[in-house]
């Protein structure tokens, strides 16, 4: 179970998907001893399957049926789909984007300096473009970020941005080395117990990214996760 504020989610691996139901009320029972109510009417179920799975996956009837099943789900702000595709939220991420440079032509229309628009594009457009970017970078395909990267360059040339302002694909790659470099530090952070042990080295070697085992790499699905991705990323170099 993973809590963050009023959300409450409730994950289940495929093996104990039986005990779906004795779960779901456990959390009712926990509710109504602390005086609230599990409103089954705001919460939703959805049954992730691998997305390049070539066999057919037995998907079991939902758990409890007043709880109905989704498609895709917003998680922390992150809408994510049964297939672990990110598709959904990169439109969401978009559309909001262009109603936000709308009002910032209005701005413009107003008399808002140049330096103004392009430090407001900064605060709030590129913020939202790139929020929580370690959780579902990874997951984006050439697609998702080809129109990612064309909003920006777009927004370029109407000079909301600096031409010298990096990509995206940029941005999210810093974003995800501060992360990694705040957890690799930190043994108190939420994330450090997903890392591997430490590799005992007894030799010299030349310097690395980190000194922790790689994980065995064992699809494409593994390779996007966060911590996976960061063990492989300039595993060459500091």
């Amino acid at each position: 179970m993973v809590k963050f504020a009023d959300d409450t989610y409730l994950i289940i691996p495929a093996s104990n998907h039986r005990s779906c139901a004795e779960e779901i009320n456990h959390v009712g029972d926990w509710a109504s001893s602390n005086h609230l109510r599990l409103n089954h009417v705001k919460s939703m179920e959805i049954v992730f399957v691998s997305p390049r799975s070539r066999r057919a996956v037995d998907i079991p009837s939902p758990a409890v049926p007043t709880i109905p099943r989704v498609e895709e789900i917003k998680a922390l702000g992150v809408t994510i789909s049964r297939k672990f595709s990110v598709a959904q939220h990169v439109n969401n991420v978009l559309v909001s984007s262009a109603q936000s440079l709308f009002a910032l032509r209005t701005l413009r229309h107003h008399g808002l300096p140049t330096d103004a628009q392009q430090t407001v594009f900064q605060a709030t457009i590129v913020a939202k473009l790139s929020y929580a970017s370690p959780a579902w970078w990874g997951l984006t395909s050439a697609a998702d970020r080809d129109r990612l990267e064309a909003f920006l360059r777009r927004s370029t040339s109407l000079g909301f941005r600096p031409t010298t302002a990096p990509t995206l694909g940029t941005i999210c790659s810093d974003a995800d080395d501060k992360l990694f470099a705040e957890i690799t530090s930190n043994s108190s952070h939420l994330l450090h117990p997903l890392l591997p042990p430490r590799r005992d080295v007894h030799y010299s070697l030349r310097p690395r990214a980190h000194d922790y085992t790689l994980s065995v790499r064992t699809s494409s699905l593994s390779d996007n996760n966060y911590i996976n991705r960061m063990l492989y990323k300039n595993i060459g170099c500091l």
